[in-house]
C-alpha cells in the first residue's frame, strides 16, 4: 500500500490507494536504543549482520516477532536518496516503540532509483538491521491509477528492463550483505501498473515477470535477498502466487483509514486483516509471514484498540513473524506516537507479542 510520498505538487502524497499491563518502569526509565552501530570484534572487521528471519518451524511454536519500520524520508527515496542521516528517524521510532528495528524498509521505483545504493544498505547493516526494500517497477511520480506502458508486465517478460535488472542485481551480490526484496507489492489491486487487472496486463503475467527477475538475480549471484510477496489485505488471487519455490515470505499491507481515506470507515484489525491472513497461511504454510506497511489513523474510533486488536491476532498466529509500521506523518498521522495512548498500546503489544 505504497504511499506516494513526494515534495512538491507531483511528490504530493497520494493517500488513495488500497495502506497484562507492563510495568511501570518500560514507560518511565530511560529507554537505550539499540540501534546504534554493532561493535566491531578487532580494527577493520565488518559489523555482524543482523540475522534475518528463519523459516516458519513445522511445530507451528511462537518465534520473536520481529520489527520493522519505515519512516518520512525512507517513503521518499524515490524522489531524494536517504542518507546516513536520515536514519535519526528511525532511532526516534525505536525510542517510542521501546525496541530496536530488525529491518528498516525503504521504497525505490525503477523510474528514478537506477542502482542499488550499496551504501544505504551498508548503514542500516551497521546499526545492526537488514535492509528491506519495496521494489516498484514503475514511475511513482505518475501516481497511481494512472496507465505507464513502459511498466507493463510484458515489458518486464520480454526483457525490456533485463538491463536495469542485470544491474541491480550485480550491485546486490557485489554489496554482500542480506537484503530483503518486497518487489511489486499490492499485486491484486489496481493502483499500480503491475497489478493484472489494470495497464494493459494479463492474467498470469504477474507470476511470469517474477520468475524472470528472480532468474536474472540468480544468474547474477545475488543469492542472499529474501524474496517478499506482500498483496494488500483483502482478496488474494491464488493464480498471482509464484510458487513456494520462488517466494520467501508471505507479507499483507493494509491501512486502517478510518473516515479520512481509503474505504472511509473504520475497521477493526480483525476484521480487515484476519481473513487474508488466514489464506495466506494456507497457501503455504511453511513459509513466515510478515504484516508489512500497516497503520492506522487515530480518527474514527480508538487507535489504541485497534494496536492492541493487532498484536492479538498475531498472537493467536505463530506463523506472522515480522511487522513493519509504515511510521510517517503526511495527509494521515500513521505514527504509533500520534498519542500517547497509540504509543502505550504499541509498546505493551510488541512485548508480549514477541515473549
Amino acid at each position: 500500500m505504497r504511499r506516494k510520498i513526494s515534495a512538491g505538487a507531483a511528490l504530493t502524497a497520494t493517500l488513495t490507494l488500497a495502506v497484562c499491563s507492563l510495568l511501570t518502569l518500560q514507560f518511565t526509565a530511560r529507554w537505550q536504543p539499540s540501534g546504534t552501530p554493532v561493535a566491531v570484534a578487532r580494527a577493520g572487521a565488518s559489523p555482524r549482520p543482523a540475522a534475518d528471519i528463519k523459516p516458519y518451524p513445522a511445530t507451528g511454536k511462537r518465534v520473536r516477532l520481529r520489527l520493522g519500520v519505515t519512516t518520512l524520508d525512507l517513503a521518499r527515496n524515490s524522489y531524494r536518496s536517504w542518507t546516513k542521516r536520515d536514519l535519526q528517524q528511525v532511532n526516534a521510532f525505536e525510542r517510542h516503540a521501546r525496541r530496536h528495528a530488525d529491518m528498516v524498509m525503504w521504497f525505490a521505483d525503477w523510474e528514478h532509483v537506477t542502482n542499488f545504493n550499496a551504501r544505504q544498505a551498508a548503514a542500516v547493516r551497521a546499526r545492526g538491521s537488514i535492509p528491506e526494500i519495496s521494489w516498484e517497477p514503475w514511475d511513482s511520480s505518475k501516481g497511481a491509477r494512472v496507465p505507464q506502458p513502459r511498466y507493463r508486465l510484458a515489458r518486464i517478460i520480454d526483457g525490456s528492463h533485463d538491463d536495469y535488472i542485470h544491474r541491480w542485481a550485480r550491485e546486490i551480490a557485489a554489496y554482500g550483505g542480506r537484503v530483503r526484496i518486497r518487489f511489486a507489492q499490492e499485486m491484486n489491486a489496481r493502483a499500480y501498473p503491475w497489478a493484472e487487472r489494470t495497464n494493459g496486463n494479463h492474467r498470469g503475467e504477474f507470476v511470469q515477470a517474477w520468475r524472470h527477475v528472480r532468474t536474472i538475480f540468480k544468474a547474477e549471484g545475488a543469492t542472499k535477498v529474501t524474496w517478499i510477496w506482500s498483496p494488500v489485505a483483502g482478496r488474494i488471487i491464488p493464480g498471482q502466487f509464484p510458487g513456494s519455490s520462488q517466494v520467501d515470505v508471505l507479507a499483507l499491507s493494509g491501512f486502517n483509514g478510518g473516515p479520512l481515506v481509503f474505504r472511509r470507515s473504520w475497521r477493526p484489525f480483525r476484521v480487515a486483516f484476519g481473513p487474508p491472513l488466514n489464506y495466506l497461511h494456507h497457501l503455504a504454510p511453511a513459509i513466515p509471514v510478515e504484516l508489512s506497511e500497516v497503520g492506522s489513523v487515530e480518527k474514527g474510533g480508538s487507535k489504541a484498540a485497534w494496536i492492541r486488536g493487532m498484536f492479538r491476532e498475531i498472537r493467536r498466529r505463530p506463523y506472522v513473524h515480522s511487522l513493519v509500521w509504515f511510521n510517517v506523518r503526511k495527509e494521515a498521522d500513521w505514527r504509533i506516537e500520534s498519542s500517547r495512548s497509540a504509543r502505550r498500546a504499541f509498546v505493551r503489544g510488541l512485548s508480549r507479542a514477541s515473549r
